[in-house]
């Protein structure tokens, strides 16, 4: 296939053209200042990648309860949207366009992280099957507590000061981090969510926070400037439901409604197979939504090709290719090889294995240089 193939083309995204339809997904790298603030090594991270169409900005949780891991930056006070405002400079200065996901782990916490160190929260005192970065180590989560009714708006208005504080700080727009088995997901699940209140039982009260958090959020900044991430059959974080296809064709037609400029779906489990029951449709799945849609999930330059030629209106995501190439654009139109991850320095740590992996023009350079 050829470079004039559409993945390599521009895209209107609501207001915002992207230079071409490749994305750079959200991805956790711990590497935040004290007080969750972002930092010029983020600011350069982050313009070394702008040649993505968009770059989706880490998940940055929307108050201190919602911090499930140390060293992660947040979005909820001015402090953090200075810090946000030198990343979001430095990568409009290389022309790109960034969103910020907003983040509530929820249950996938430790009290150590906690305000006071509280118990962390979430939608029913289930303990998640999963673990935390506390103190340099990956540790089990701590028993959650349910959620009071009351408390509910409060959680939905901090995404919705969350979003207006990613505009502030200079972002594009925000992401929904409703994926991966953090608050959102629990309550979407059976398996987390045990309620018996309005938020709990039937698949539209499971969906029923999730749907204020997204109408809070259109309201605050408009739907061109929202999208959301959703797993549908990932079970990461110890999240499960008994019946998926129900659950996530009633929310597809529900955001089709509510029309946030994207879905970004993890097609599989999340970082890994791109194999899950072949009774789960997602080609059906996307036929419920007539927005733009970014695929994710174990993406090859070939699929990727294929999926933008097939759809007009697909975006395809790729996360760690791009951190251990930041030029992955370039790669992907020159069919260049890539280099691999250091899996070492994914969390925490500084400059190894975040900003110092080689693009095609540091190689040639070297190489010239070489033979002189």
């Amino acid at each position: 296939m050829s470079n004039t193939n559409l993945l390599f083309s521009s895209y209107q995204l609501g207001g915002l053209t992207l230079t071409n339809r490749i994305v750079m997904a959200p991805l956790t790298r711990s590497r935040a200042a004290a007080g969750n603030i972002a930092t010029p090594l983020m600011a350069e991270y982050y313009a070394q990648r702008a040649s993505a169409g968009l770059i989706i900005a880490e998940a940055s949780q929307i108050s201190q309860q919602g911090m499930g891991y140390q060293d992660t930056p947040g979005i909820y006070n001015m402090e953090q949207v200075e810090g946000w405002r030198q990343v979001t400079d430095a990568v409009h200065q290389q022309g790109g366009v960034i969103f910020l996901q907003l983040w509530h782990v929820g249950r996938v916490s430790h009290h150590k992280l906690q305000p006071e160190g509280a118990r962390p929260v979430a939608p029913s005192a289930i303990q998640a099957n999963a673990m935390t970065f506390v103190d340099g180590e990956f540790v089990p989560a701590s028993e959650p507590r349910a959620l009071e009714l009351h408390e509910i708006p409060v959680i939905v208005n901090d995404y919705r000061q969350a979003a207006l504080n990613a505009r502030v700080a200079g972002f594009d727009g925000v992401e929904i981090h409703a994926a991966n088995g953090y608050l959102i997901d629990q309550f979407l699940r059976d398996g987390s969510n045990h309620r018996t209140d309005q938020y709990g039982g039937a698949i539209d009260n499971r969906c029923r926070f999730l749907l204020e958090v997204i109408e809070a959020i259109i309201g605050a900044i408009g739907p061109e400037r929202v999208g959301i991430r959703l797993s549908p059959v990932s079970p990461a974080n110890g999240v499960s439901d008994t019946d998926n296809g129900s659950l996530f064709s009633y929310l597809f037609d529900q955001l089709e409604q509510l029309s946030p400029v994207y879905l970004h779906v993890i097609e599989g489990a999340t970082m890994s197979s791109r194999d899950y029951d072949p009774a789960f449709d997602f080609t059906l799945l996307r036929k419920r939504y007539s927005g733009t849609y970014i695929a994710n999930n174990g993406y090859t330059r070939e699929l990727a090709l294929q999926l933008t030629e097939a759809d007009p209106r697909a975006l395809v995501a790729f996360g760690r290719k791009f951190i251990s190439n930041p030029d992955l654009v370039e790669r992907l139109i020159q069919d260049a090889p890539l280099q691999s991850l250091d899996k070492h320095t994914l969390y925490g740590g500084g400059a190894k294995g975040y900003t110092d992996y080689s693009t095609l023009t540091d190689l040639a350079r070297s190489k010239i240089n070489s033979c002189h």
